[in-house]
């Protein structure tokens, strides 16, 4: 097998051009005391021989690595590739690499993932926390992405706004009985969903939550929500607190026989890449990505230019919520409440 050949290092430059390792070193980082003539000499050979400055061989000399860390609470969530994307993005404009870390949904493998990311040299992090992550644990600026009522939360998408736009969007049909479904009571961005929808409820609407967690802990993993049942009994709207919980009551109330949206109009959160093509095509509401990773980053990168990257601190941001976007679909329509069903000698109108 043929051997590759290493690349140029310092002291081969120095060597053919007969100056020292730290007259090179000086020259392509451009520090010390070398004449411009020098120095375009020495990086002109240096580009022909084809060196490539050594990434580790930098952090040695300046402490800085050029690394960012992410850490996601649970990549298989479609939603989190796209925050991913979106920081990764935002961290290369930055002049940063990007090492993501995924807690795989476990608060203390995420407490974990904290300190492996630290441990290799990352300059900052940004976290996506899982509630009891301990955040500040990490001992280098942190930016959090979460929610506004999450304490120490950096940036984030408008989650209360996003609930109310919801709220205004199914007054305007005519819907009064709405049911949140949410999956997890504990959660911070759910509770703050659920809260902005009651908070745009009009005169004559009413809402009720159903956490999706408690009901299987009673019922078993995937049992049925009862959704068709709440039609009966007079509920026109199935507000989600995500497109993954939207899909789900889709689903059911497809599989059981309602019209969806003639009898029931069904919202969620998030605008997953499927929320669109499914049928009906989902209303929901969208979260600006791109500018709460933009905000994120450059949060993130300005701390660690001030402060140092040994320091462990919350990040603070001028912008902490970026509004959501109401995007909608197919699935959501005029109220249309079912006749309810007679009871024992009632006679059907």
């Amino acid at each position: 097998m043929a051997q590759t050949r290493p690349g140029p290092n310092l002291s081969r430059i120095a060597t053919s051009l007969g100056v020292s390792v730290a007259t090179v070193s000086n020259a392509l980082s451009g520090k010390g005391r070398v004449s411009e003539q020098l120095a375009e000499k020495i990086r002109g050979h240096a580009a022909e021989l084809g060196y490539v400055p050594s990434q580790a061989g930098r952090a040695l000399r300046t402490g800085r690595s050029g690394v960012l860390g992410l850490v996601l609470p649970d990549i298989a969530n479609p939603l989190f590739p796209k925050l991913a994307q979106a920081i990764e993005f935002a961290a290369t404009a930055a002049g940063y690499g990007v090492l993501i870390a995924d807690s795989r949904g476990d608060v203390s493998a995420q407490t974990e993932a904290i300190n492996r990311l630290v441990e290799r040299g990352v300059e900052g992090m940004v976290i996506v926390p899982r509630r009891a992550t301990r955040v500040s644990a990490a001992s280098c600026p942190v930016a959090v992405i979460d929610t506004a009522s999450t304490p120490g939360n950096t940036v984030a998408a408008d989650h209360w706004q996003g609930g109310r736009d919801i709220a205004s969007h199914l007054a305007d049909l005519g819907h009064q009985r709405i049911l949140i479904i949410g999956n997890n009571p504990e959660s911070n961005v759910q509770n703050d969903r659920a809260g902005g929808i009651r908070s745009g409820l009009r005169d004559g609407m009413n809402a009720t939550t159903l956490w999706v967690e408690k009901l299987e802990r009673e019922r078993g993993s995937g049992c049925s929500l009862g959704l068709a049942d709440k039609v009966r009994e007079g509920y026109t709207a199935f507000a989600a607190l995500s497109d993954l919980q939207a899909l789900r009551a889709l689903t059911e109330l497809q599989r059981d026989g309602v019209d969806v949206p003639a009898a029931a109009s069904v919202t969620g959160f998030d605008d997953l890449i499927w929320s669109p093509v499914v049928t009906p095509a989902l209303t929901t509401v969208a979260m600006d990505m791109v500018t709460i990773a933009e905000i994120a980053i450059s949060s993130l990168v300005e701390t660690i230019r001030t402060s140092g990257t040994r320091e462990g601190k919350l990040v603070a941001s001028d912008i902490d919520r970026v509004p959501m976007k109401l995007i909608v679909r197919q699935s959501s329509g005029p109220s249309k409440p079912m006749p309810k069903t007679p009871t024992d000698g009632e006679l059907p109108k």
